[in-house]
């Protein structure tokens, strides 16, 4: 299982995904651009020590991570969602992706992705936060597939 953020815009958010992919052992694939300077000093400070055990990959572009991705579905993670968290089937090849925090994921993105899951939430909610949301996802994924930790 991997964890993929499409075009992140906010530095903590990359951070807590940092932390969730080192306490998980999962990779974590950023697909650039992103929304802020992708420097070390940014990064030690939104991970804190977390970098070092975390296994990401920085792409250049959408392209750049297709093509780098290898088997297994690509799962988009969206408010508009076709299936609920709760009714969806992880796979241990999967990719689980999450859109922009201020745009979500482009057309060509909803297009590519083999499945579309949405975390239920009250319906006068707009949205989770992309690290809250990237956290539910991945550990009901390992959950699923039995890889969470114990």
């Amino acid at each position: 299982m991997r964890l993929a953020l499409f075009q992140p815009a906010i530095p903590q958010n990359v951070g807590a995904c940092i932390r969730l992919s080192a306490c998980f052992g999962v990779e974590l694939h950023i697909i650039e651009p992103t929304g802020f300077l992708f420097d070390d000093r940014a990064m030690k400070r939104a991970a804190l020590d977390y970098g070092p055990l975390s296994h990401m990959t920085r792409h250049a572009d959408w392209d750049a991570f297709q093509a780098a991705r290898g088997p297994g579905r690509l799962c988009l993670f969206t408010t508009k969602g076709a299936t609920a968290l709760t009714d969806f089937a992880f796979r241990p090849d999967d990719t689980l992706l999450f859109g922009s925090e201020s745009s979500g994921a482009p057309d060509y993105v909803h297009q590519a992705a083999d499945a579309r899951v949405f975390i239920p939430i009250q319906p006068e909610a707009r949205s989770l936060n992309l690290s809250v949301s990237a956290g539910i996802g991945v550990f009901e994924g390992l959950r699923q597939i039995g890889g969470a930790a114990r």
